[in-house]
């Protein structure tokens, strides 16, 4: 109700008693601003139209409750379009559902580890394609199997004859994934479960298999865990990750010559070149000019800047602000006449329907030929800005770059770092069309 006092969200998100050196959580739920279940349900017609200009004005306002962030995300990252039934999604949630579940079948057809509420993390075959058949490795380092079980899965897979190169690549990966996922999030309570751990792998996996083109990189479990924490069913988890990689999968896309994240990081330049041309000048003096001292914060979307329930609140402020009501239109596969595909155009939406970000993009798209840039660029860019002056002062070298960088971790505010990212938004957008 109103007047009541802020309630602290780190109760829905348990931390481990023993892990007590962590960034404090500023979010709070703040009754009247915060997203509450009343005010979602509310935001429903009875046939199940949802008024997200509503929706989005009270996310930017406060975020979202806990106990309906997973549902709410769902239409943030474009799962479902607002002007949708209940009885429609409904029903895509069925088709959905039943499409995640018959790639893991068939994943688990060619390891069978997948799906058994196990993982791995040690690799289970070479470069081209023999297995590896040490038991001691094999127990070792394979969570939960005995060196038998894993020796006979082992054999199974080798039996079947020279695999395919798909097949190989995905293998190989399997390994990396349960390294990675056995250390993600490992200071909350959730993950202290076998049965949570081999959920956030068989995701993972199951992803790696259907994007071959990206796979697996460090990173995606940062990326995919809050989507298990936050929605019971495993293959909404999953949905909702696959859309935000929609998004993502430009960054894990990385060659010999190049990393997945240059085009962000070369906007990032450009950006402070124009905003604050002194600390660009200084940055490139060091050796910096190629800004990959914020890989990171691009890679996992300030997953280590923030505590926990901090970068939940970030990210849904983000995806609030730069919502586009079209995205479900356009990450839906061409299924009918009346696709992307086949010429098809998005009905006109009112200014409201979009979020704040994407509105100053939508005025300055008639004026500017390239493709908008995300908002989490700025954000970056609003940490450096912010920084200038100790950047200037005190930086030295790029390890007093990243060690200044570093010293951020928990002392950012989720709010007053997008409403600084808009503003500079809106200053080079100015500056841009000056030049």
């Amino acid at each position: 109700m109103w007047g009541a006092a802020p309630e602290p969200a780190d109760s829905y998100y348990k931390v481990r008693p023993e892990c007590t050196d962590l960034p404090k959580t500023r979010f709070k739920i703040k009754p009247g601003k915060t997203l509450s279940a009343r005010k979602w349900h509310a935001a429903f017609t009875s046939e199940g139209y949802l008024d997200i200009g509503k929706t989005l004005s009270r996310i930017q306002r406060g975020g979202i409750h806990p106990s309906i962030r997973g549902e709410v995300w769902e239409f943030l990252l474009g799962c479902y379009d607002p002007k949708s039934t209940f009885d429609e999604r409904e029903q895509l949630q069925l088709h959905r559902r039943k499409k995640y579940y018959q790639w893991k079948n068939e994943c688990h057809g060619l390891f069978p580890i997948v799906g058994s509420g196990k993982l791995i993390t040690a690799p289970v075959i070479t470069e081209d394609g023999q297995p590896i058949q040490d038991p001691l490795v094999l127990q070792e380092t394979n969570s939960g199997l005995s060196a038998s079980s894993s020796l006979k899965i082992v054999k199974e897979v080798a039996s079947r004859g020279p695999l395919d190169k798909k097949v190989i690549q995905w293998l190989l990966t399997l390994h990396q994934i349960g390294l990675d996922v056995v250390r993600t999030d490992r200071t909350l309570v959730f993950y202290e479960t076998q049965e949570n751990l081999s959920k956030l792998w068989d995701i993972l996996s199951v992803y790696a298999w259907i994007d071959a083109d990206v796979g697996y990189c460090q990173g995606m479990s940062d990326i995919c865990s809050p989507m298990i924490i936050l929605l019971d069913d495993e293959a909404d988890a999953f949905w909702c990750f696959e859309r935000l990689m929609r998004r993502l999968r430009g960054n894990f896309r990385c060659t010999e010559s190049s990393v997945g994240v240059e085009t962000q990081l070369s906007s990032l330049a450009s950006i402070t070149q124009v905003i604050d041309p002194k600390l660009h000048r200084h940055l490139e003096t060091l050796g910096g000019g190629d800004y990959l001292f914020a890989v990171r914060m691009f890679m996992v979307l300030f997953r280590r800047e923030f505590s926990f329930c901090d970068s939940l609140y970030l990210w849904e402020m983000m995806w609030a602000l730069e919502y586009d009501p079209d995205l479900f239109s356009l990450y839906e596969k061409a299924e009918s006449v009346g696709d992307k595909a086949n010429g098809f155009k998005a009905k006109a939406r009112s200014a409201r329907h979009y979020g704040k970000f994407e509105r100053e993009n939508l005025k300055n798209r008639g004026k500017n030929s390239e493709a908008p840039l995300p908002i989490s660029v700025f954000l970056v860019a609003s940490v450096l800005k912010d920084k200038s002056s100790k950047l200037l002062q005190e930086a030295r070298g790029l390890d007093d770059v990243v060690q200044i960088l570093n010293g951020i971790t928990g002392n950012i505010d989720a709010k007053k770092a997008c409403s600084e990212a808009m503003k500079l938004h809106k200053k080079y957008l100015k500056k841009a069309k000056q030049t």
